[in-house]
């Protein structure tokens, strides 16, 4: 959410930043816009004084036994005319909040510019991937083999885009999921929480999922929406809040089923599990002050990419360009996975710094120690992992040429003595 005063104050960087983003809108449509409603609420302001004065009036001249019948006359106008007013700015208000809620927040100066992932930065590689004596499969193919990765049961039950785990791959999801919550919490000093997985569209809103991307979501017949991701619930608990500075930074973890609708995914990743309705994730999202949050991001970006490198996962960490990221960040470091199944560097986890843009949607704050004015707290959220993607890259690089797959050290402890997870 943007700060109109802020717009009124910077209208030439709020137009570059817009522009930036490839939006239309401009600082002199919303200015006016503004202007019409603060004219209105003066207005209104004026009327109510005036009503107040002629209500004294009028019991002045009752008293006198004097006719009041002009004044009574004016009073009826203005009864008319204030209730327009307030129409007229409800309307307004309506107008600026929609406009305002529907744009993307203004971009760090170090996001490079670019059309699409294509343009996005490198800025971090660890690893080498592995070499082959034999073909690596994908990891639906390995799956499938071992008899434990099925699409067409759960297609029988859900339609497409779901799956079903069995046996040793079922007990290796649940076995990164733990690994990671335990790193994050033992190591990384995230608190564990578990969250509701349904929400009413406050929530979304807050974290800028509605109203704009509403499509992209699910949403039951009595008005809950199925969480995308637990930033949702894990940023909106600080909604409405005035906390003390002394408290943060907060730093939450949860594992929960996510749920999206890939509305704009048609055609992509149609095999396997990259792109699913439904998966697992452990979201790691922060609650800092305002001067704090870009060192929150390198650090967040560090415990995301750690989990990999316990795992001896090859990655390579990247900044997204303009055109490729998300609506509520204003700097965003994705971490790609590679996959020798398929050859390339795969996105695993996405950590975004969005400064104050959802606290203000939330009305979230803090308040330094003897100050009485509050400021907007900034939130950051990262993947701590995507657990089915991570799974995936499990899969493919500790494939062995029989099918098999090896379990990695890091896990080892989870998986109840189990080093290798062989066919059915």
């Amino acid at each position: 959410m943007h700060d109109i005063k802020w717009i009124r104050d910077n209208p030439e960087a709020f137009d570059a930043a817009m522009a930036a983003r490839k939006q239309e809108i401009t600082a002199e449509r919303l200015m006016d816009i503004d202007v019409e409603r603060r004219k209105l609420m003066t207005e209104h302001q004026e009327m109510l004084a005036r009503r107040k004065t002629i209500s004294g009036e009028i019991g002045m001249l009752r008293k006198k036994g004097e006719n009041a019948d002009e004044l009574m006359a004016e009073m009826g106008s203005l009864k008319d005319n204030i209730k327009d007013a307030e129409d007229g700015q409800a309307a307004l208000n309506e107008q600026l909040d929609l406009l305002l809620s529907s744009l993307p927040n203004i971009l760090d100066p170090e996001v490079p510019v670019g059309a699409d992932e294509e343009d996005n930065v490198e800025v971090n590689r660890w690893g080498t991937p592995g070499a082959f004596d034999f073909q690596p499969l994908e990891h639906f193919e390995i799956g499938e083999k071992l008899g434990m990765m099925d699409f067409e049961a759960a297609a029988k039950l859900s339609g497409s885009r779901f799956v079903i785990l069995r046996g040793g791959l079922a007990k290796l999801e649940r076995a990164l999921a733990q690994f990671m919550l335990d790193l994050h919490t033992n190591e990384h000093g995230y608190e564990e929480t578990i969250t509701p997985m349904l929400v009413r569209d406050e929530a979304m809103f807050g974290t800028g999922q509605l109203p704009k991307f509403a499509e992209d979501s699910f949403k039951t017949t009595n008005d809950y929406w199925l969480i995308p991701t637990s930033e949702v619930t894990l940023t909106n608990q600080v909604a409405g809040e005035i906390i003390d500075q002394a408290k943060l930074p907060l730093r939450y973890t949860a594992l929960t089923q996510c749920f999206r609708s890939e509305a704009g995914s048609a055609g992509r990743d149609t095999r396997g599990m990259i792109r699913q309705h439904q998966f697992s994730k452990v979201e790691m999202v922060s609650v800092v002050e305002a001067e704090k949050s870009d060192e929150e991001l390198s650090r967040k970006t560090r415990c995301a990419e750690t989990v990999l490198e316990r795992l001896g996962l090859p990655y390579r960490t990247v900044i997204l360009c303009t055109g490729d990221i998300g609506f509520s960040a204003c700097k965003t470091y994705d971490i790609e996975v590679w996959l020798p199944g398929q050859g390339r560097y795969r996105e695993i986890s996405s950590c975004s710094n969005t400064r104050d843009f959802q606290a203000r949607r939330m009305n979230a704050r803090y308040r330094a120690a003897g100050d009485k004015k509050t400021q907007f707290v900034h939130t950051l959220n990262g993947s701590g992992l995507a657990v089915g993607r991570c799974l995936i890259a499990v899969m493919e690089n500790y494939q062995q040429a029989d099918g098999s797959i090896r379990v990695p050290d890091a896990l080892k402890p989870y998986m109840g003595g189990l080093e290798v997870i062989n066919p059915r």
